[in-house]
């Protein structure tokens, strides 16, 4: 099996980012912030030549990779859409506002942010809070969200040969599950900013989490 790494983006702000509102499948445009974010990305990994490029089917992670290629060292200009790096599916409560949401999913407990709620539950286990908590039980639960992202990783183990620098543009709850995963002890309570880097290097069936959210210039 292949040695190569993986940088995981996430993508600009988007206007529902900007009006604190829940996004997973639902979509929304870049702010002139969030294509700055984009923007700002590709040029800290300008110097990592990509050899192969992947992004969610959503606009907002597809505009992002574009932004991150056309600033890029390597030869590949365009990603290759997998929907198994799509966000996680909120189901009823997508477009909510974020702050009265989870007021209502883990206010009654004392966790009143996103955030509080993965300190107390694990992001695993809010995943399930949450889809149990959908009238319309949409909402993926963590089993069915990772049988939908594990194929993603298998087409990189698949396709990936020793060396490859590997973009793949796509979201905050997906990155932050991939990084509690495959390196457990990385406080994934901190949000992954729009923007921000994570490097997973893969040697053949070992994956580690080599750095998390990073939004600074200094990137191996």
């Amino acid at each position: 099996m292949a040695n190569f790494d993986i940088y995981f983006v996430r993508h600009g702000q988007t206007v529902l980012n900007k009006y604190h509102r829940i996004q997973g499948w639902v979509d929304a445009a870049l702010t002139d912030k969030g294509v700055k974010d984009a923007q700002l990305a590709g040029q800290r990994l300008a110097h990592i030549p990509f050899t192969k490029a992947y992004t969610s089917d959503s606009d907002r992670a597809q505009k992002t990779a574009a932004y991150i290629l056309a600033a890029n060292s390597g030869t590949v200009k365009q990603a290759i859409v997998n929907p198994a790096f799509r966000e996680e599916n909120f189901g009823y409560f997508e477009g909510n506002d974020e702050n009265q949401t989870w007021h209502m999913i883990g206010g009654p407990d004392g966790h009143n942010t996103y955030n509080a709620m993965i300190t107390a539950y694990t992001i695993e286990g809010l995943r399930d809070r949450i889809a149990a908590q959908d009238p319309f039980h949409d909402a993926e639960d963590d089993a069915a969200y990772w049988a939908r992202l594990q194929p993603g990783f298998d087409t990189l183990l698949h396709d990936c040969v020793d060396g490859d620098k590997v973009l793949v543009a796509s979201h905050g709850t997906t990155i932050r599950s991939i990084v509690s995963r495959f390196q457990p002890d990385i406080d994934v309570a901190v949000s992954a900013l729009n923007g921000s880097v994570t490097k997973l290097e893969v040697h053949g069936s070992n994956i580690s989490v080599a750095y998390y959210n990073r939004v600074d210039d200094q990137l191996d």
